[in-house]
């Protein structure tokens, strides 16, 4: 049953504000008119009032008051949630705890996780103090005030996610049709509370993992929604850098393995978990979806490049340490020995050479070599058609002596396909040079493809008939006879532009050093630049292409003009100066060349000058915010790069990756062994214990070692806010402190000087509107001591006003303006501290007695 039982109405006492804001309990009590055990209800009409009275002693930091009106009369819900709103504003733990004992037997838990969402659809002007969507636990969470967000989870509060933003369901729909603003407040206010340290410290299991999906969440929302783009920016930087402090919470390596390479059990995880990588190598799978998840000050972290660099130099310890003309020497003898090698570790990979071989560094070595013998020779096909030009010219060429580079094509073909295995079509088709890679690969196959077609046919042709046109087109025709869609002229073209797009390949493996890595990423950003300039440079284009065609279309003394591809050529030059503007002259007919030349004369400054310059200062921008935060940018590009040479397989490079291994015939039976017996082992990770962490619990309640990690982590990142809380606080104390001492110097050399003044009496000095208190104050201590210099007989019992300054000083030596305390009133007496003595007295100097101690002290005191 209800232990509380209830009494006749109550009525708003008059002086229980002012009781509240003396802070005099037992007078509170006694307007309250209460005994313990009886709950009083409130008049009716007074539910402000009381509200009123509840919030000003929290806010007045009156605990004892707040727990006495608790305590004797009967607030509703809404008047509960109120005050605990105000708790947690004003930063009053046992306030909270009162008020959540009071919900508790109310039983409206229910009702308070959902309180704002009863008002949601209020029309009238809202007075509250907080915004909609503010619950206590969001507020709390925004002022990181942990041990209240932790006593608030304890009572069963949480914070419900947000519906998605293209969400149609009954709530969503009525929110956006009575009050759009408030809804998309909601929504800010609820992530708010989601992305606060406090939060996810404390009702998150797993911190980090779930830093990391909300930081992807919010970026996505930015776009989704972007009236309120910078505030989740602003909150995806938040949780960015709380995943990035908690990882500096890591004290050992084996904290570090296990907080690095275990997720959880989601089907992406799983995913990432089950892409291995060579022996020995952690599979990193936390650090891999960092990667996927763009958390860049994240995988930037010391702790995370030091494991990358760790693993990318495995056994090879003395490189990173080595002279930049030792790894320049290591690099050509892998370009020169690369087929022997190869062969090596085709035979033996698990001799000493084949496990070298699997060192990510020497891997990237030797794949790099393999590319750089392709573009090679490619330089040298395109050498040989120089040097025998007449044999390529028609049908006759060897089709065979030009394709040497297809070898290669293929060993990239099959080297992408096992990619795709290995991580999965999603996670390839994320990374842009794996497109780039498609590209290649399908315009080389395209090209080839094409040979063997006009191949194939006059082939064919020849046998069927050998005198006839086809047979004679496809095997004996000039070039000059062939037709502009020849499939041969296809080929060429196509061949033409994957060569260049071979070579920029290469641009991959600059993130490795340092300076090329970060000028690649800012031509990367440059090229984003010019795509999207792109679109604004062909519409003024096409304006006025048309505009000039059609001004000049009419004319044939126009030798370029009024022609489409002639007047683009002649536009396009113009932005680049190598055009003549006599072009658009047409002497015999003015109004004509009139307009032309305005039309000319205005697409030269809008492109040159407008253009184009805009242009040039987009490329800057985007090269000033590269270089400002380089060193991350640089390391999360290198990291990439090395996470793709820790996969497993893979070693043998390009073309020589072709050829079947005895290692990859054993792989393969043993595949088909497993999927016949449907076996799919998953291996465990054993990592070591951490002595830091209590492991009493045992059997089925002790947690994983990875959540033990996380929950480590967590304890001592709180730890280390609140003690950099608590400096904080002592710093801003010192200051305030600082800041008194300063206005009472100033005032002990204001009052001395007035002590000193001649004592003709002034008119009263009004203080100014606004004046601070410390002006009126001051004003009143000079109309003090100008009355007392006036009156006769010193410094009797009956002054206005004394004022004592006791300070310490040393002897012989002139008082210093730092005093300990000051006070004013008809009679004061103070008592000097160590080594201190009396100070002077406000009086007439002939006679300096001090007051005796014990008389009234009335008046203003500081």
């Amino acid at each position: 049953g209800d232990p509380y039982k209830f009494n006749k109405k109550l009525k708003f006492p008059s002086q229980l504000l002012d009781a509240i804001q003396e802070g005099d309990p037992l007078r509170v009590q006694q307007l309250l008119q209460g005994s313990d055990g009886i709950l009083q209800q409130q008049a009716d009409g007074e539910d402000r009032a009381w509200r009123e009275a509840l919030n000003l002693a929290i806010r007045t930091g009156g605990g004892e008051i707040a727990g006495a009106l608790l305590r004797y009369v009967k607030f509703d819900f809404r008047q509960i949630h109120e005050a605990l709103l105000v708790a947690v504003d004003t930063s009053q733990p046992q306030v909270v705890r009162l008020l959540l004992e009071r919900l508790d037997q109310e039983k409206s838990l229910k009702v308070d996780i959902k309180s704002f969402s009863l008002a949601f659809f209020d029309r009238s002007i809202d007075n509250a103090c907080f915004a909609p969507g503010v619950t206590p636990l969001t507020l709390a969470c925004e002022k990181d005030l942990y041990e209240i967000v932790d006593m608030l989870v304890r009572k069963g509060h949480a914070i419900p996610r947000p519906h998605t933003i293209s969400c149609a369901c009954l709530e969503c729909s009525n929110g956006r049709k009575y009050d759009l603003l408030k809804f998309s407040l909601f929504r800010i206010n609820t992530y708010k509370g989601i992305a606060s340290r406090a939060y996810l410290s404390i009702a998150s299991e797993d911190a980090m993992l779930t830093a990391f999906k909300l930081s992807r969440e919010l970026q996505c929302l930015s776009c989704k929604e972007p009236e309120f783009k910078p505030e989740y920016l602003s909150l995806e930087v938040l949780s960015q850098e709380f995943a990035f402090e908690l990882l500096g919470m890591c004290r050992n390596q084996s904290e570090v393995t296990a907080v690095l390479n275990d997720l959880g059990d989601s089907e992406e995880e799983e995913e990432l978990d089950s892409q291995a990588f060579e022996e020995g190598i952690p599979n990193l799978a936390r650090l891999r979806l960092a990667v996927n998840y763009n958390q860049k000050r994240f995988v930037a972290h010391p702790i995370c490049q030091q494991v990358l660099s760790s693993i990318w130099c495995g056994n090879l310890s003395g490189w990173r340490g080595s002279n930049t003309l030792w790894k320049v020497f290591v690099s050509c003898s892998i370009f020169l020995t690369m087929p022997l090698l190869c062969l090596v570790y085709w035979i033996a990979p698990k001799s000493r050479v084949g496990k070298m071989l699997k060192i990510p560094v020497i891997k990237f070595l030797l794949h790099s070599a393999s590319y750089l013998w392709f573009l090679i020779f490619l330089l040298v096909e395109s050498i040989v058609l120089e040097h025998k030009h007449h044999i390529f010219l028609g049908r006759s060429q060897p089709m065979w002596e030009n394709s040497l580079h297809m070898v290669w094509v293929a060993g990239f073909f099959w080297y992408e396909c096992k990619e795709v295995w290995i991580e999965g079509l999603h996670s390839y088709l994320l990374d842009l040079w794996n497109c780039l890679d498609i590209v290649i690969l399908s315009l080389y196959l395209a090209s080839f493809a094409l040979r063997v077609l006009v191949s194939g046919r006059g082939h064919l042709h020849c046998l069927d008939a050998p005198s006839s046109p086809e047979c004679y087109y496809f095997t004996r025709a000039g070039r000059h006879e062939w037709q502009p869609e020849d499939p041969q002229f296809v080929a060429e073209v196509l061949f033409a532009v994957t060569s260049m797009l071979s070579f920029t390949r290469l641009a991959y493996i600059l993130p490795a050093h340092e300076s090329l890595g970060t000028l690649q990423i800012s031509i990367g950003k440059m090229i984003d630049d010019m795509i999207r300039f792109m679109f604004i440079l062909m519409i003024i284009l096409t304006a006025f292409l048309c505009g000039l065609n059609n001004t000049y279309v009419y004319y044939q003394e126009s030798q370029r003009l009024g022609n489409f591809n002639e007047t683009f050529q002649f536009l396009f030059w113009t932005m680049f100066g190598m055009e003549e503007y006599s072009v658009v002259d047409l002497p015999q007919y003015a109004l004509a060349q009139f307009v032309g030349r305005a039309l000319y004369g205005i697409f030269t400054i809008v492109m040159v000058i407008v253009l184009l310059n805009m242009l040039i200062a987009m490329i800057t921008n985007s090269f000033q915010k590269i270089e400002d935060d380089a060193d991350v940018e640089w390391k999360f590009a290198r990291s990439k790069l090395y996470l793709s040479y820790f996969r497993e397989g893979l070693t043998l490079p390009v073309p020589f990756n072709i050829i079947p291994t005895p290692k990859s015939l054993f792989y393969s039976v043993r595949g088909i062994f497993r999927f016949i017996c449907c076996s799919k082992p998953k291996r465990q990770p054993d990592y070591p214990p951490i002595p830091t962490i209590d492991v009493g619990l045992g059997g089925e309640n002790r947690r994983s070692y990875r959540l033990q990690v996380i929950k480590a982590l967590v304890q001592r990142y709180i730890d280390t806010a609140r003690r950099e809380f608590e400096e904080s606080r002592r710093k801003d104390l010192g200051n305030r402190i600082t800041e008194l001492n300063k206005s009472v110097s100033r005032l002990h050399t204001e009052v001395k000087h007035l002590h000193h003044s001649p004592p003709a009496r002034p008119a009263p000095a009004s203080p100014p509107a606004g004046a601070s208190v410390l002006h009126r104050y001051i004003l009143r201590v000079q109309d003090s001591v100008q009355n007392f210099g006036q009156a006769s007989g010193g410094s009797g019992l009956g002054s206005p006003a004394q004022v004592l300054v006791h300070q310490a000083r040393a002897a012989g030596n002139d008082p210093q303006p730092d005093p300990e305390e000051l006070s004013l009133g008809p009679q004061h007496t103070m008592s000097p501290g160590d080594g201190a003595e009396e100070g002077d007295q406000a009086g007439e100097p002939e006679d300096p007695s001090p007051c005796p101690a014990g008389e009234a002290d009335s008046g203003p005191s500081l």
